[in-house]
């Protein structure tokens, strides 16, 4: 294979990059096991696509480019593989009646502030926790969004969601997120 064209050297991949990639792909997936083969797959999936790589980014912002395509096709393949029915969520809004469309009292957002300040790790392991408690679908959606911040066509465009579906999907993850992390942190 030829690489010296655009200076890629897979070689050295696993020394120079493995830490970085391992961990941007821990933040967005559910488990060490699977940051660890999803950067695996990067790399694989790099190796073989090499005499394409066309020297307009960094190696090392080419390879982020393929794990974050990988860690859509994981949650891709999750959301097939396990599509949940939303019913066992319960929207925190009366849905009919003089109240409809306005909090039920006991489910209404809490107050956020507190006198302890919560780490970083102790705060990203219950972001994780509750985003494990997404629906695959969801959890790709609400991670493309808000923490990859895409826009909201791109978001679409890779899930295969219209523009109305995304809203809704971002509406009940934002809800459900927001549920856990108030019950597991306040």
């Amino acid at each position: 294979m030829n690489t010296s064209k655009h200076n890629i050297d897979p070689e050295k991949w696993v020394q120079n990059y493995a830490d970085y990639l391992f961990t941007y792909a821990r933040l967005k997936l559910p488990s060490k096991e699977t940051a660890e083969d999803v950067v695996q797959e990067t790399f694989l999936s790099a190796y073989k696509s090499a005499a394409n790589f066309k020297g307009n980014s960094s190696e090392k912002t080419w390879l982020v480019s393929i794990l974050k395509r990988r860690i859509v096709d994981y949650y891709r393949k999750e959301a097939r593989r396990h599509e949940q029915n939303i019913s066992s969520y319960q929207l925190p809004f009366y849905e009919s009646g003089d109240h409809a469309n306005h909090w039920i009292e006991q489910r209404a957002p809490k107050n956020w502030e507190t006198d302890d300040q919560i780490s970083y790790d102790e705060f990203h392991s219950i972001l994780q926790y509750c985003l494990s408690l997404l629906s695959p679908k969801h959890r790709l959606v609400f991670i493309m969004k808000v923490l990859d911040e895409c826009e909201s066509e791109e978001v679409c465009a890779e899930v295969e969601i219209s523009s109305a579906n995304l809203w809704t999907i971002m509406h009940r993850a934002r809800l459900q997120v927001r549920e856990c992390v108030e019950k597991k942190w306040l």
